[in-house]
C-alpha cells in the first residue's frame, strides 16, 4: 500500500515540477562574433528546450506534502494492527467509535456510564484530559457531560449588570446560595482515605473493566458519592487500572488477576462516613473464584483521616473528634490486622458514640490457628477456643474502654483490691461500667447485698449486651442463691439509668438529709450508704466538660465522701500511669487527677494510694486511685499475699465445678498493687511546691523523723509504709 502511494506521490510531483515558467531561466545569450560562437549557441538553445525550471516555494510545499501522506499512512497501519490485535484478545467483545472533543476517534470499549442519584444536583465542572495510546494497553472510558447550562449560569450571575433592579439582585444572590449550598462540606482541606486490599478474588472479575466498571458504579451510588468521570486502562496481557473521578474527590484501584489480587483507594473531602462503606467493597470487589475449592476472599483495610483541620474548622479540638482518639490510631488506622470488622460501627446513643470492633492481630494470635480452634478435630485449639479468639474492643467516643484479652486484668483490678481489703463488703456504687463487668465482678462476692449500678446512657448497656455479651455473663456463678446467667437479672443487681452527679448530690449532696455529722444520721440513712464505691467512667484527661466535672467539683466529690459509710472506701480509675520523665500532674495533662487527690485529702480521706495494672490492652499500665476513710481499713492494704488468698477463697463464689471463679486477680497480684511505682514517687516529688518528704536525706534515710502532711505520699510508701 505504501509502495503505491509513494509511486502515484512521485509521478504527481514530477509532472507538478515540469511546468516550471520559461521567463524565469537564468541564462543570459550575447550576440554571437563568429561562426563557432553561432554553433555553440544553436547548441545551447537545443539544450536549452530541455531544462527544467525549479520554483523553491513549490518545492518546499510539495516535500511537507509528501511528508504528511507518509505519516497518515503509517497512522493507519498502525490503527488496524492494533484493531486486530485487540480483537484476537478480547474474543467477541464489541467495541464502538467515541466521539470526543478532539481532532482523533480513539477506539473505546462499551462500558457503563455513570449514573446520578435522583434529586442530586451536580455544580457545573469542566472535563479535560490528555491521552496517550500505547501498545501493550486496552483502554476504555466514559465521561458524566459537562453541566453546560449551570455553567453558563455560573458566567451569568458574575456578570450581572450593575444596573438591574432589586428583584433580579435577589433571584442571583438566591442562586448563588443555592451553589454554595451544593459545595457544603467540600470545600475544606481535609478529608477521609480508604484503603483496602482484597485477596483471593477472581481472577476473570479481576482481568474484566466491564464487571470492574459496574462495580465502581454501584459502590459509588450505594456510598451516596457523585462518580463525575472514569477511566480504565487494561493491561496486556492481564491487570486493570481504574480511576473515578467524584465531586468528593476520587476512587481508584488496580488489579492482579494471576495473584487474585485487588488494591483499591477512596478518598472524599465530604463531611459522610467511608467506614459504612466497607460491606458494599467486600460485596462488590470481593469475588470469591468459581472453582469448588477456591478461598473465600479475605480483605485488609485502613483509615485515615487527611488534611488539615484546625485553623480552617472554626473552634476544632481533635481530643472530641473520635477518629482522632484511639479508634483513628490503635484500629482504623492499622492496615496489617487479619480481621478488622465492625460490629457496630459509630452508633449515636443520647450522648455518645459507641463503637465495636472485632480485629485479630497478627502479633499476638495467627488467623491459621483461629481457624483451627473452629474445628471439632480434638486439637489444642479447638479444645481452647477462647485463647485463639479475635479481641473484642468497646470503643465510647473514639476511646477504648474495654476489650475481650484485657477485660478481666481491668476490670477485676478495679473492684476485688477495695472489696478484699473492706472488711465486710455489703452495698456497693459504681458509677458509669456501661458494659457491665464493673457489676459482674462485684456479684462474685459472698458478702454482697446490694450492687447499684449508676449510668447515664442506656444505650451504653443495650449495645453491650447485644454485641459484647461475655461482660454481662454471669453463669459462671448462677447455681447461687439470688444469682442469675445474665448480671443484671440477678436480685442483689440494681440498674439506674439516671446522672450521677444528679444521683449522689441529691441523695448525699450539702442539700440532702445526710449530715455531716455522723451522729445526726438515722437508720435509714446509714443504711443507704455504701461500703465501696466505683467510679469506672471518662479518663480524667479527657478534653470533656463532663469529665472535668467528675474529676474538679468540690460538691460532687464531697458528697462521694459522705455517700460512704465510715470505713468506706472510694475506687477511681484515673488514666495511664505516669512516666518516668514526666512532668508533676498539676502541670502536665493529667491537672484533674492532681487535683482530685488534693480535694480527697482536704475532705478527710485518711489514706490515698495509686496503683498500676499493665495488661488491661489500653496500649499503657493504666492506674487506680483507692481512698480510705477509715485509718484501720488501710492497715488491711499491706496484708500478705496469704492473707488475702484465704480471704478470697472464704469470700469469691466458685463456679459450678467448684473452682474460683476469677480469672486474674489473687494473692500475688495484690501484692504487687502495694507500692507505687517510682515514677509515681518522682512526678509527686517534681511539684512546684516541693513536699518534706522528697528531699534526699529523708528518702534515703538517715534517721530523722519523716513529715508527711498528705494522705497520698507515694515517698512515704515506698520508704515507709
Amino acid at each position: 500500500m505504501l509502495r503505491r502511494l509513494s509511486s502515484r506521490a512521485t509521478q504527481g510531483l514530477a509532472a507538478f515540477f515540469s511546468s516550471g515558467k520559461k521567463d524565469e531561466k537564468l541564462i543570459c545569450s550575447p550576440s554571437p562574433s563568429n561562426e563557432k560562437q553561432k554553433a555553440f549557441d544553436s547548441s545551447t538553445e537545443s539544450h536549452q528546450q530541455h531544462t527544467i525550471y525549479f520554483n523553491p516555494v513549490v518545492l518546499f510545499v510539495s516535500f511537507i506534502s509528501f511528508a504528511a501522506i507518509a505519516f497518515y499512512s503509517g497512522v493507519i497501519i498502525r490503527i488496524l494492527m492494533l484493531s486486530n490485535s485487540k480483537t484476537q484478545l478480547n474474543g467477541s467483545t464489541q467495541t464502538r467509535n467515541l466521539s470526543l472533543s478532539v481532532a482523533t476517534d480513539w477506539n473505546i470499549k462499551q462500558l457503563p456510564p455513570p449514573t446520578m442519584i435522583p434529586g442530586k444536583e451536580v455544580p457545573p465542572t469542566t472535563y479535560t484530559f490528555q491521552h496517550f495510546p500505547a501498545e501493550g494497553s486496552r483502554n476504555s472510558y466514559d465521561l458524566h457531560q459537562p453541566r453546560v447550562d449551570e455553567l453558563d449560569d455560573v458566567v451569568s450571575m458574575t456578570n450581572v449588570d450593575d444596573s438591574s433592579d432589586d428583584s433580579s439582585d435577589d433571584s442571583s444572590d438566591d442562586e448563588e446560595d443555592d451553589i454554595n449550598d451544593l459545595m457544603e462540606g467540600l470545600h475544606l482541606p481535609a478529608g477521609q482515605h480508604l484503603l483496602v486490599d482484597i485477596k483471593n478474588v477472581d481472577p476473570i472479575f479481576l482481568n474484566s473493566e466491564e464487571r470492574l466498571a459496574e462495580a465502581m458504579i454501584q459502590l459509588v451510588d450505594e456510598s451516596k458519592l457523585t462518580l463525575l468521570s472514569y477511566h480504565c486502562h487494561g493491561l496486556i496481557p492481564v491487570g486493570v487500572s481504574c480511576a473515578g473521578v467524584l465531586l468528593e474527590s476520587h476512587v481508584a484501584f488496580h488489579t492482579w488477576p494471576t495473584e487474585g489480587v485487588i488494591s483499591m483507594d477512596l478518598f472524599t473531602c465530604g463531611s459522610g462516613k467511608l467506614i459504612p462503606t466497607l460491606p458494599s467493597i467486600q460485596k462488590l470487589f470481593g469475588v470469591k473464584a468459581a472453582n469448588e475449592d477456591a478461598d473465600d476472599p479475605m480483605m485488609m483495610w485502613s483509615h485515615k483521616l487527611r488534611g488539615f483541620r484546625k485553623g480552617f474548622v472554626p473552634g476544632y479540638n481533635f481530643e472530641l473528634n473520635p477518629l482522632d482518639a484511639d479508634l483513628g490510631s490503635e484500629i482504623l488506622g492499622s492496615h496489617d490486622f487479619d480481621i478488622k470488622k465492625p460490629l457496630v460501627s459509630a452508633a449515636e446513643t443520647d450522648f455518645q458514640m459507641v463503637d465495636v470492633y472485632e480485629v485479630l492481630d497478627p502479633k499476638q494470635r495467627r488467623l491459621s490457628d483461629y481457624y483451627k480452634s473452629l474445628e471439632d478435630d480434638g486439637s489444642y485449639e479447638s479444645l481452647h477456643p477462647e485463647f485463639f479468639a479475635p479481641d473484642h474492643i468497646l470503643l465510647l467516643d473514639g476511646r477504648i474502654q474495654s476489650t475481650r484479652y484485657g477485660d478481666a486484668p481491668y476490670h477485676e483490678s478495679i473492684v476485688h483490691p477495695a472489696m478484699i481489703t473492706h472488711p465486710n463488703p455489703k452495698r456497693v456504687a459504681v458509677i458509669g461500667g456501661g458494659e457491665g463487668a464493673t457489676v459482674r465482678e462485684i456479684l462474685k462476692h459472698s458478702t454482697l447485698e446490694k450492687v447499684v449500678m449508676i449510668e447515664i446512657d442506656e444505650g451504653v448497656v443495650n449495645l453491650s449486651t447485644k454485641y459484647l455479651p461475655e461482660w454481662q455473663d454471669c453463669s459462671s456463678i448462677a447455681h447461687h442463691d439470688g444469682c442469675a446467667e445474665w448480671c443484671f437479672d440477678d436480685e442483689r443487681a440494681d440498674l439506674r439509668v439516671e446522672d450521677a452527679l444528679a444521683y449522689f448530690n441529691d441523695n448525699f449532696g450539702s442539700s440532702s438529709n445526710i449530715s455531716e455529722s455522723v451522729d445526726e444520721h438515722d437508720e435509714h440513712d446509714l443504711q443507704d450508704q455504701f461500703d465501696v464505691l466505683i467510679m469506672d467512667c471518662l479518663d480524667p484527661n479527657d478534653d470533656h466538660p463532663f469529665a472535668k466535672v467528675l474529676y474538679t467539683d468540690d460538691g460532687y466529690v464531697t458528697s462521694l465522701y459522705d455517700a460512704l459509710t465510715d470505713d468506706g472506701i472510694l475506687v477511681v480509675q484515673v488514666g495511664e500511669a505516669s512516666e518516668i520523665d514526666d512532668p508533676a500532674d498539676e502541670n502536665g495533662s493529667f491537672e484533674n487527677r492532681s487535683t482530685m487527690i488534693k480535694m480527697l485529702d482536704a475532705i478527710g480521706f485518711k489514706s490515698i494510694h495509686i496503683y498500676e495494672e499493665p495488661h488491661c490492652e489500653f496500649g499503657a499500665p493504666w492506674t487506680t486511685l483507692i481512698a480510705f476513710k477509715d485509718v484501720d481499713t488501710r492497715k488491711r492494704w499491706y496484708r500478705s499475699s496469704a492473707a488475702v488468698e484465704l480471704d478470697l477463697s472464704r469470700r469469691i463464689l466458685p463456679t459450678k465445678d467448684g473452682k474460683t471463679s476469677l480469672r486474674y486477680f489473687d494473692g500475688a497480684t495484690m501484692k504487687s498493687y502495694q507500692m507505687p511505682s517510682r515514677a509515681f514517687e518522682d512526678n509527686y516529688c517534681r511539684k512546684q511546691d516541693k513536699p518534706e518528704e522528697c528531699a534526699e536525706k529523708v528518702r534515703f534515710g538517715n534517721g530523722e523523723e519523716v513529715n508527711v502532711s498528705s494522705a497520698y505520699s507515694p515517698v512515704f510508701e515506698r520508704h515507709f509504709a
